[in-house]
């Protein structure tokens, strides 16, 4: 374990791209997407970092309704690991909160904030780079994980590489919002763009001062939270609820790493994947000789680069039988089936806006 390490795993958000599995009760982290080995997404996040950190330097902030949802499917994890959100506040916000929180604890705090729904292969390969980072931001750095493109792709943000700081670091130029193709392609032709993957690095201390500097009204907030907790927990969490839905709604890149002096990247090439929709799961799903992948029961004939999901309760679940089918995604639950093709897999929110616009809150 890395001496004064801390995780603050950011658990919110509903993965719409996911539904039907994925739901405002049941979001994608709470989910067994991907190769996880039958973990749900946050689960395999925390037992990537667990040997960096251990169970007891490990924060999951979440929303306040998802609190009992989460706790269940991170049992090990102990009360005082869990911060529920009043109402959502963007990123910086939740940052800021859970960073104050474990200065409180440990005022020699490092602090990694890492999202709780992407998939990492190399798991060495990532604690290496875990390693790398945290020691930037032992001597002050604000620091943040980029990861090598391996495909001109337009839903992700890149930053902008400088010049070498040290070994396997970089100077970070600048974050760039998701490019159309054409800006994409010649970021990676460029070779000086890495994606942004929403990983940062840094000494609790110098993060708190940069809100301070950058997000006064945020601080502020946080001043009143830190005293009322000195007062007792009680009164800690009245003040939470009262304070936490006044805060700017901002991210921690606009809010704080493009506004500083300076920052450092960590490019790396460790099997990452944003989990962002069907399409993904199937790509990294074990696969037959004809390109089908099965989370449950299927037959298929003369079937073809199909994703089968069954998320029913019953035992056993469903039989989904495909004929003549090629590149669908079908996932069923116990009220909803979706079939869609794999190249529309992310337009599956369009689904849930039409699900909203017609009052069926509870397929939502």
């Amino acid at each position: 374990m890395i001496e004064h390490a801390h995780a603050v795993i950011l658990a919110g958000g509903s993965g719409t791209r996911f539904w039907p599995a994925s739901r405002r009760a049941r979001p994608k982290q709470l989910l067994p997407l991907g190769p996880t080995g039958g973990l749900t997404l946050i689960g395999a996040t925390v037992e990537r970092i667990r040997p960096v950190v251990g169970l007891e330097r490990i924060v999951i902030a979440t929303g306040a309704d998802l609190l009992p949802a989460t706790r269940r499917v991170l049992p090990d994890l102990p009360e005082s690991s869990f911060l529920g959100e009043p109402v959502p506040r963007n990123t910086a916000a939740c940052i800021a909160w859970a960073t104050s929180i474990i200065c409180r604890r440990d005022p020699e705090a490092l602090v990694m904030v890492l999202p709780s729904d992407h998939h990492v292969a190399d798991i060495a390969g990532f604690q290496r780079v875990i390693g790398v980072a945290l020691d930037a931001a032992r001597r002050g750095a604000l620091v943040t994980v980029g990861i090598e493109p391996t495909r001109a792709e337009t839903g992700y943000g890149y930053i902008e590489l400088g010049d070498a700081t040290g070994p396997g670091m970089r100077q970070g130029r600048s974050f760039r919002e998701k490019p159309d193709r054409p800006t994409a392609e010649e970021y990676v032709k460029s070779g000086r763009y890495v994606w942004n993957a929403g990983m940062f690095f840094f000494r609790a201390d110098r993060m708190l001062a940069e809100i301070a500097r950058h997000l006064p009204a945020i601080s502020e907030g946080l001043a009143g939270i830190e005293r009322a907790a000195n007062v007792g927990a009680a009164r800690e969490a009245e003040e939470t609820a009262r304070i936490f839905p006044t805060l700017p709604s901002i991210s921690i890149d606009v809010g704080v790493m493009e506004k500083v002096d300076a920052f450092e990247v960590v490019p790396a090439s460790v099997g990452w994947t944003d989990l962002g929709s069907w399409e993904s799961a199937w790509e990294l799903a074990e696969k037959d000789s004809d390109g089908n992948a099965t989370h449950g029961r299927a037959v298929t004939v003369d079937a073809k680069n199909n994703l089968f999901y069954d998320l029913t309760s019953g035992e056993g679940g469903r039989l989904v039988a495909a004929l003549g089918v090629e590149n669908l995604c079908i996932v069923q639950t116990d009220d909803t089936l979706l079939v869609v093709p794999r190249e529309r897999s992310q337009d599956v929110r369009a689904i849930v806006l039409e699900l909203e616009r017609r009052g069926l809150r509870d397929k939502i």
